[in-house]
C-alpha cells in the first residue's frame, strides 16, 4: 500500500485528490494538511511514501516545506511530488533542484496522476519527457546558474553518457536498447552516477546535466 500525505490549501482540491486515490486498491490518503508547515509536521508524523504538494500555499510555501522535509534523515524514504497550476513556474524548477521527484499539474487526467504517484512510489522520477525538460532548459539557461559539479570528473565516460541520456527523459529500458546493454546494467550505471553525484533521484540527475552544460537547452528539440 502506498501512504499519500496531500499538502493544499483548498479543501475542494484536497477533497477531489483524496477521492480518487482512496479509490485505487494500493493508494492510501493517509493525512491532509492545508500549509506547508503543517506538512512538514505531518510527513514527520506519518512518515508517507509520497507527499502530493501544492507548490503555493500560506505559512510556509510548498518550495520551502519540500526543503524542510528533505533535510531531514529520518524522512530520506520520502518522495515530493510538486503539484502546480501551470507547467512552467520557476518555483517547480527550484524544487526538483531541492530534491522533489517530479511534478503533476493539477488538471492532469484520473489515471496520469495514480501512475504518477505509483511512479515516484517506486523510486523514480516523475519527469515528462515533453514539459519538464523545455521547464528545466528555460530555467537552467537563464544567467547566474551555478558552476558545474566538480564530482563530474568523478564520473566514468559511460556514465557521462548515461547521464545525458537520463537528462534526455529516458527510462531505463530505453538507455539499455541505446547502449545495446541489458535494463539490469542500465540500472546499474544509473544507480553508480547518482551516488558519485550524491543525488536522490533522477530528477536532480536532469537539473544537474542541465546546470553543467552537458546538456545544452533546446538541443532535444
Amino acid at each position: 500500500m502506498i501512504r499519500v500525505l496531500l499538502a493544499d490549501d483548498q479543501a475542494l482540491v484536497r477533497a477531489g485528490f483524496r477521492a480518487l486515490l482512496d479509490s485505487a486498491e494500493d493508494v492510501s490518503v493517509v493525512a491532509e494538511a492545508a500549509d506547508g508547515r503543517e506538512a512538514v509536521r505531518l510527513a514527520a508524523a506519518e512518515r508517507p511514501d509520497v507527499v502530493l504538494m501544492d507548490i503555493r500555499m500560506p505559512v510556509l510555501d510548498g518550495l520551502e516545506a519540500t526543503r524542510r522535509i528533505l533535510a531531514d534523515p529520518a524522512l530520506e524514504s520520502v518522495r515530493i511530488v510538486i503539484l502546480t497550476t501551470f507547467d512552467l513556474d520557476e518555483y517547480i524548477f527550484e524544487a526538483l533542484r531541492t530534491g522533489a521527484s517530479g511534478f503533476l499539474v493539477k488538471d492532469t487526467e484520473p489515471e496520469d496522476l495514480l501512475q504518477g504517484v505509483r511512479v515516484v512510489a517506486r523510486g523514480e522520477a516523475l519527469l515528462s519527457p515533453g514539459v519538464t525538460r523545455r521547464l528545466i532548459a528555460d530555467y537552467a539557461g537563464r544567467p547566474r546558474r551555478p558552476e558545474p559539479s566538480p564530482r563530474l570528473a568523478e564520473l566514468t565516460e559511460r556514465e557521462r553518457e548515461v547521464l545525458v541520456l537520463v537528462a534526455a527523459g529516458l527510462s531505463n529500458e530505453e538507455i539499455a536498447e541505446r547502449l545495446v546493454v541489458s535494463p539490469a546494467t542500465a540500472k546499474t550505471h544509473v544507480s553508480r552516477t547518482m551516488v558519485k553525484l550524491r543525488v536522490r533521484d533522477r530528477a536532480q540527475l536532469v537539473v544537474l546535466a542541465y546546470e553543467s552544460s552537458l546538456v545544452a537547452p533546446g538541443w532535444m528539440d
